[in-house]
């Protein structure tokens, strides 16, 4: 899933201790929480943390129990969908194994090199968040600038190289090229979580 977000609010949530925050992302999406504790009830009735404690934990800054790290991690996802906008991924759900790597691949073949589709699971969600026990959901982001870069980049590919392409990464690698023209529009980054 990828979001259209101003990174450095999205950042600066965590260890905000902004209880108003909390309350709003409770308010906002209480369904959908409830719903997400009823697929993960395996840790919670283990003793892991309801989601909305994971919310409040993460943006207390902590305390954080290891054993549950992945209940932390999603609850920066949580973060990014109150601050963001979801952007269409449908290009990437479902993907084939190596997908991404053959979009990353594209991309570089088409000489759009500032942004990487597998940047988006590479990267860690902000410190003090205990990295996931679970290695889910992955998360990285691209920078504003990076984003920039990237539609420059893209803008100098003719309509023959990218027709040499495989039509499904092409449509892939557009979707990304969509991506960054959202948050280059908006003025913003883009935040995607990998499951």
């Amino acid at each position: 899933m990828t979001y259209v977000v101003d990174l450095d609010v999205l950042n600066g949530s965590v260890g905000s201790k902004d209880d108003k925050l909390r309350r709003m992302i409770g308010g906002r999406f209480r369904q959908h929480l409830a719903h997400f504790d009823s697929e993960f009830d395996h840790l919670t009735n283990d003793g892991g943390p309801p989601i909305y404690e994971a919310i409040r934990a993460v943006i207390d800054g902590g305390p954080f129990d290891e054993r549950y790290s992945v209940m932390y991690n999603y609850a920066f996802k949580w973060l990014c969908e109150f601050h963001g906008r979801f952007l269409d991924n449908s290009n990437f759900s479902p993907i084939k194994a190596g997908g991404l790597e053959m979009v990353d691949e594209g991309l570089a073949d088409l000489g759009v090199t500032q942004v990487r589709v597998q940047g988006l699971r590479e990267g860690t969600v902000p410190a003090p968040i205990p990295f996931s026990s679970t290695g889910f959901p992955f998360y990285g982001e691209w920078r504003l600038e990076e984003c920039e870069k990237a539609l420059e980049q893209w803008d100098q590919v003719t309509e023959e190289r990218k027709a040499a392409i495989d039509p499904h990464v092409l449509a892939a690698a557009e979707s990304c090229m969509g991506w960054c023209g959202t948050a280059v529009a908006a003025g913003r980054g883009v935040a995607g979580f990998f499951y």
